[in-house]
C-alpha cells in the first residue's frame, strides 16, 4: 500500500477510518475548539450536532447534549482520535499555530512509525496530531512493523514547519486512527481481528494496534486506565462511534457473516464492539 513517494496510500487500504462521533455537553464550545485549535470547517450544522472536516470531507461529528455525563477517563470508549498531517511540513506550521496561541500540550512522541503530539479538547476527549515516516522506516530487520515511545525533537520538527504559517487543516488530511480505551486486550482483539478483519500489526504491554494493508494501525485498543471495564454508561459523554470505510463490498459482507456466526447482531447500519462502541460500516 506504499504510494510513490514512499508513504502508506490509505485510500488504497481495505479499511481506513472514515468520520468519528463524540457526544459532547457544550456543542458551541467543542466546535469552536476543533476549529480554532485545529482548522476544521463545518462541513454540516444540524439544531444539535455539528459536522466538522476539510473540503467537503467529514472528519469530526460532534453531537449536543447538555444532560450527558462528564467523561469518565476510567470507562472504555476513546483514549484518543489521531489526525493525520499529510506531511512534516503540515506538522511543523501546526506546533507553531500551538505554540503562538497558547494551546496546551499534553506530550510529544516519536514513535519510529510517526512523530506525533498529544492534548485534549475542552471536555476531556483525548487528540492526536501526527504524521508519518515513510513505509520504509517502520520495519526491523525482522520485517515487523517496530514502535515505540521516545522523545520529539520539537525544534526540528519547528524548523520543518518553514516560514509558511498555519492556516487550516490540510485539505488531504485525513483521521489516521483512533485509539480506544477497552476493558480486555483479548476481547478486543476478539472483535477487531477476529470479527472485523483486522490485522495485529503490534503490540505494547496492555494494548494491541490492528492494522489494515499493512498499515501501523487504523484502530487500537488498550488497558491502560480502563482494565476491566464493563460497557460504557448510556448518557455520558465522550466516543459515540467510529464510521470504518471499506474499500470493497464483499470485505463488509465477510464481515457481517462473522458476525453473525459469532452471534453479534448489526445495530441499525453498525457493530457494537464488547463495550458499546458502534462501528459504522460504510
Amino acid at each position: 500500500m506504499t504510494s510513490t513517494n514512499g508513504y502508506f496510500d490509505m485510500m488504497a487500504a481495505p479499511m481506513r477510518i472514515g468520520t468519528v462521533r463524540l457526544k459532547v455537553r457544550d456543542l458551541p464550545r467543542l466546535s469552536d475548539f476543533y476549529q480554532s485549535t485545529l482548522g476544521l470547517a463545518p462541513v454540516d450544522r444540524e439544531a444539535r450536532a455539528v459536522t466538522l472536516g476539510t473540503g467537503s470531507t467529514p472528519l469530526l461529528r460532534l453531537e449536543g447534549d447538555p444532560g450527558l455525563a462528564p467523561v469518565d477517563p476510567r470507562q472504555a470508549g476513546l483514549y484518543h482520535t489521531a489526525f493525520l498531517m499529510p506531511s512534516r511540513a503540515d506538522l511543523g506550521r501546526w506546533l507553531g499555530h500551538v505554540a503562538k496561541t497558547g494551546v496546551q500540550l499534553q506530550g510529544a512522541s516519536d514513535h519510529l512509525v510517526s512523530e506525533a503530539l498529544y492534548l485534549a479538547d475542552p471536555e476531556g476527549n483525548g487528540i492526536e496530531v501526527y504524521t508519518d515516516r515513510p513505509v520504509q522506516a517502520w520495519h526491523g530487520g525482522d520485517g515487523e512493523i517496530r514502535m515505540a515511545t521516545d522523545p520529539l525533537d520539537l525544534q526540528d520538527l519547528l524548523a520543518a514547519g518553514g516560514e509558511t504559517e498555519w492556516s487550516a487543516y490540510p485539505e488531504d488530511g485525513s483521521i489516521g486512527h483512533v485509539h480506544l480505551q477497552v476493558g480486555d486486550t483479548r476481547a478486543a482483539d476478539g472483535f477487531y481481528r477476529d470479527i472485523l478483519g483486522f490485522d495485529i500489526a503490534t503490540r505494547y504491554p496492555g494494548a494491541s494496534f490492528y492494522g489494515s494493508g499493512g498499515y501501523h494501525h487504523q484502530l487500537a485498543g488498550n488497558v491502560w486506565h480502563s482494565r476491566n471495564a464493563g460497557p460504557r454508561p448510556k448518557g455520558m459523554a465522550g466516543l459515540a462511534g467510529v464510521e470504518l470505510i471499506l474499500r470493497d463490498k464483499a470485505d463488509r459482507d465477510a464481515i457481517l457473516a462473522r458476525a453473525e456466526a459469532a452471534g453479534i447482531a448489526p445495530d441499525a447500519t453498525a457493530l457494537r464492539d464488547p463495550w458499546g462502541t458502534a462501528i459504522a460500516l460504510a
